[in-house]
């Protein structure tokens, strides 16, 4: 009779935990405006539903590793991020230089007119 007492409860527990979970389910808000992968912190990646703080370190890893994204396309290149995933994930992203990034200017070189002549 002990042990039937015992599973009974157990089972009245378990069952009640299946319904009514002790942590509630969290609920992410997506950003109000596309996150710019080129430019974005763990923290504001995070919030784009489908990419957890795993998935962000990933893409911070390739972006400094390879440098900016050109295509939001580019994050397929993520082992464990497919096309599937990608796509739900697509509307909140978004891709521009980096902000502060090197930007290599048309003409190096002033024009010859601005450059001193040496000494004779």
């Amino acid at each position: 009779m002990k042990d039937f007492l015992l599973r009974l409860f157990f089972s009245a527990v378990l069952g009640c935990a299946a319904f009514s979970p002790a942590l509630p389910a969290a609920t992410k808000k997506p950003p109000l405006k596309p996150v710019n992968i080129n430019t974005a912190t763990s923290e504001e990646l995070q919030q784009v539903p489908g990419i957890g703080p795993a998935t962000a370190e990933k893409i911070l890893l390739m972006r400094k590793s390879y440098g900016a994204f050109k295509s939001v396309d580019d994050l397929l290149a993520i082992k464990g991020l497919g096309k599937k995933r990608l796509e739900k994930m697509r509307k909140y992203l978004t891709v521009s230089k980096a902000a502060g990034g090197k930007q290599t200017p048309k003409n190096p070189h002033p024009p010859a007119a601005e450059v001193e002549a040496p000494p004779r």
